[in-house]
């Protein structure tokens, strides 16, 4: 698994995608955002024309492992909206969501395939000034630092460069 995190519009989607053409001449692109309005609609869009022929999409909001990614080349965007549809189906509850991550997290790594998976670092910006915004900055931290511990790689992206870390 290669890991790539770092802040909004970095960079981490487009370099993830050529990182996975580099593999696989059809990777899978798995998109795990709800659509929430249509501002957040429009983004996806956006991403979708980033993505041509050669590309599979399929969208799972929550349960990754059940995805056949067996032998595959798979971009997985974004652990951030991932892990936000567990923490409002889970009213805000961060043990919970953090146990159900790491369950999900564990399982998808027992497939043998190529593993690209991009997350967000919120918690180096301003902190939330709402209870819930900061309990979700934790979370997204420590399940940031789970995925990383288990990676073989992990890339921060600054300003559309990929800096490697591990």
């Amino acid at each position: 698994m290669v890991f790539i995190t770092g802040g909004a519009r970095s960079g981490k989607s487009r370099y993830a995608q050529l990182l996975a053409l580099e593999h696989s001449p059809r990777p899978i692109y798995v998109a795990t955002a709800r659509l929430w309005d249509e501002e957040f609609r429009e983004r996806v869009d956006r991403h979708r024309q980033d993505r041509d022929e050669r590309w599979t999409t399929w969208e799972e909001e929550k349960f990754l492992s059940r995805l056949p990614l067996e032998g595959r080349t798979a971009v997985i965007d974004c652990v951030t909206l991932w892990i936000t549809n567990f923490f409002s189906d889970a009213a805000y509850d961060i043990d919970a969501c953090f146990a159900s991550c790491k369950v999900e997290i564990d399982a998808l790594l027992e497939q043998q395939a190529f593993l690209i998976v991009i997350s967000n670092e919120i918690g180096m910006g301003m902190h939330s000034d709402t209870a819930a915004g900061r309990k979700f900055t934790d979370l997204q931290g420590w399940v940031n630092q789970y995925l990383a511990a288990r990676a073989d790689n992990v890339i921060l992206m600054i300003s559309g460069i990929p800096l490697t870390v591990k």
